[in-house]
């Protein structure tokens, strides 16, 4: 017999745990089962291994709106995260419902019986058939399999190691070793300091530079309110203090973007001095916030080159050869390990194949409601965070989005409700951001359109507002009721 569950959540990451909990809290009465491709929960926290694996934001913010983040450390190690999912679930009793190695490959939506038909398969391969009423799809926005690595002329020739972060070796000595870091993103820029420590020397490679910030990795004021204040009413404080920092930041890097370029170049020249060349290495050709600002926490980037730890060196690579990587300067770096941090390959829901009635549906050609459902697609929410913010900012409140939805469903009578995208609309770019993970994909994206309900807004005050408290039934959703099914059957 087939099992069914009125909610399926896909995923056991940061996204996944958190939507669970609000399930419980805000559907009790309704059954749900996770599923997890992978052996353990923890998505990216469990996932990503590399030396100083950590937030790139505050854990005020990245943290659950529901459960207080206690660390003194507000830019947290990956086990310290991983360790708060897994309390997380423990606490809520979320682990009982979670499935591993179980890997959803297709879900097909049954008009008739108003359900999801899903398929996921085991470690094994073999294959076990569920159904679903309602999907939350949690399973991150990158593929877990592999990493995003260009053609490197010459890959081959080269003698030493070459290793992506996605996929950093256990128990990897990199003691003694000369290293390049390829890239100047996020995990970049958080590898290299903490090579630094133990190789002879680490240079960052990077192509073009990226708009870099500092901030102390502790929050004095949040420690402050823990010790006076009450945990919850502590942790509300910081996570209102800190959303409201991060959102000043941003409007008014899009609003003043020379300005806020200006000081942020102000304070790397503080840290490095006079003499080295910010102009070359650290001054993007893009305004801030046209892609994710990158943060160093206690500017360890900026510290372990001032003493000569590491380097960076701005140039196009020509090859590898057999000792290192040839640039189109002329210049060799030398190298015996080589770290491809060039990014992630960015996909829709975990690769699952959605299909209407056995018709398989091309996401590509899909509009975004609200960025958090497709058009056509009836009963799925889908987990995309902010790329200006906190990513778990927007997993709540997609989360909680979902179970207002299931509820309002349930207490009018409706069994199904479809996003219905109107004649006209204008196609544009899933989300207005120009990072290469999201460009390079932008034909298998979901678009947005020219209006609402069907832009991807990604602004914490507007969604938040708008998610919990606007509408429900609007120009954008069509519901279907039981009644409606038979009568069209």
């Amino acid at each position: 017999m087939i099992e069914h569950f009125d909610t399926l959540i896909v995923g056991a990451g940061l996204s996944g745990i958190g939507a669970a909990v609000h399930h419980r809290r805000d559907c009790p009465g309704r059954s749900f089962v996770i599923l997890e491709a992978r052996a353990r929960m923890g998505g990216t926290w469990d996932l990503f291994r590399y030396p100083g694996i950590r937030s790139d934001s505050d854990m005020h913010t990245l943290g659950y709106d529901f459960k207080p983040w206690t660390e003194a450390k507000a830019i947290a190690d990956g086990p310290s995260i991983l360790n708060y999912i897994k309390e997380t679930a423990a606490e809520f009793g979320i682990e009982d419902h979670i499935r591993y190695n179980a890997k959803v490959k297709s879900v097909d939506w049954n008009s008739d019986a108003a359900h999801w038909v899903v398929t996921h398969a085991d470690a094994e391969g073999g294959t076990t058939t569920l159904t679903a009423n309602f999907i939350i799809s949690a399973s991150g926005y990158y593929k877990y399999e592999e990493g995003y690595t260009p053609h490197f002329e010459g890959r081959d020739d080269f003698k030493g190691d070459i290793v992506h972060p996605q996929h950093w070796p256990d128990n990897y000595d990199t003691a003694g070793k000369k290293i390049v870091v390829i890239g100047s993103g996020a995990t970049a820029v958080t590898l290299v300091p903490s090579l630094a420590d133990t190789a002879k020397h680490v240079t960052m490679l990077q192509r073009s530079p990226t708009w870099i910030a500092s901030m102390p990795d502790t929050d004095k004021v949040a420690n402050f309110l823990r010790k006076i204040l009450p945990e919850k009413t502590a942790y509300k404080l910081s996570r209102a203090k800190n959303i409201a920092y991060s959102r000043y930041i941003y409007r008014t890097a899009q609003k003043k973007p020379k300005k806020t370029g200006d000081y942020l170049l102000k304070q790397i020249r503080k840290e490095l001095g006079s003499d080295f060349d910010v102009e070359t290495h650290f001054t993007p050709n893009y305004n801030p916030w046209d892609q994710r600002l990158c943060l160093v926490p206690n500017a360890d980037l900026f510290k372990s080159m001032k003493t000569g730890d590491a380097s960076v060196v701005t140039d196009h690579i020509e090859r590898f050869v057999p000792d290192g990587i040839l640039l189109k300067s002329g210049k060799k770096l030398d190298a015996d390990l080589i770290v491809t941090a060039t990014g992630l390959n960015v996909v829709v829901g975990g690769e699952t194949e959605i299909l209407i009635d056995g018709v398989l549906q091309t996401i590509g050609d899909k509009f975004g409601y609200r960025g958090l459902m497709f058009s056509d697609v009836p009963n799925m929410v889908s987990v995309f965070g902010y790329t200006n913010a906190s990513w778990t900012l927007r997993a709540d409140l997609i989360s909680r989005f979902g179970c207002r939805m299931i509820n309002y469903m349930d207490e009018n009578g409706f069994s199904a409700v479809t996003p219905r995208a109107p004649a006209g609309l204008v196609p544009r770019q899933w989300i207005d951001f120009d990072a290469g993970y999201i460009t390079r994909v932008a034909d298998q994206l979901p678009k947005q359109g020219d209006r609402d309900p069907w832009q991807n807004r990604q602004d914490y005050k507007f969604e938040k507002a708008l998610l919990m408290k606007g509408a429900l039934e609007n120009e954008g959703l069509e519901f279907t009721s039981p009644t409606k099914l038979a009568e069209v059957a």
